[in-house]
């Protein structure tokens, strides 16, 4: 049980440490308003990471392989990114600088959680990771059952939790050293990456 908790230690780390969309907009979300929405666009991403998992250990993942579903969904995501890559451009070129307590924290951490879920389950190549990787988690548990499944689901997720924490806080440990300019910079470089990713991933489907 602790070798398969490991195992899920780790691969959580890795999934979650490569730089992606997501930390982009934690990163833009964080530099504005502190730990607090950088941690929400996380776990919000983390909820949506978890379905896909699910589904891609299931063996569903063969069903996004179809043009109707996947289209569609690459597509949503796509005018996601794009529309968060423009508020990070928008904001950053901005006269006057958004004001972060402008509105409820609660209500802030809320749909910083919505858009990072959304950026995860919009992007359908991620049950194809965890189609994937069902073989070797397959081969991991051996002949185990549910007991063995649900620890190293367990094991992923605090894995990925934990990196949620560490991602926020260095955010936080960036925005308190950089002065205001830099922070305008580098939000117009989240909005821009954020575009980028847009067309890449619209790109897939070509």
């Amino acid at each position: 049980m602790f070798e398969i908790f490991m195992v899920a230690m780790w691969l959580g780390l890795v999934f979650n440490a490569a730089p992606g969309a997501v930390f982009s907009e934690s990163l833009r979300r964080g530099i504005r308003g502190g730990f607090r929405p950088a941690f929400a666009v996380q776990v919000g991403s983390l909820v949506g990471d978890a379905v896909w998992a699910v589904l891609g250990l299931a063996g569903v993942g063969a069903l996004f392989a179809v043009p109707a579903l996947r289209v569609p969904l690459t597509v949503t995501g796509c005018l996601l990114l794009a529309w968060l890559g423009a508020a990070g451009l928008r904001d950053a070129l901005a006269r006057k600088v958004p004001d972060p307590t402008a509105e409820p924290c609660d209500k802030q951490d809320r749909k910083a959680m919505a858009v990072g879920a959304g950026m995860s389950l919009a992007n359908p190549w991620n049950v194809v990771y965890w189609s994937g990787a069902a073989g070797g988690v397959g081969a991991v548990l051996g002949s185990g059952g549910t007991t063995e499944l649900g620890v190293f689901f367990a094991g992923f997720m605090a894995s990925s939790m934990l990196w949620c924490l560490i991602s926020a806080g260095s955010i936080v440990v960036l925005r308190r050293a950089l002065p205001s300019v830099a922070v305008r910079v580098l939000e117009a470089c989240c909005g821009v990456s954020l575009l980028v990713f847009a067309i890449l991933q619209l790109c897939r489907l070509m």
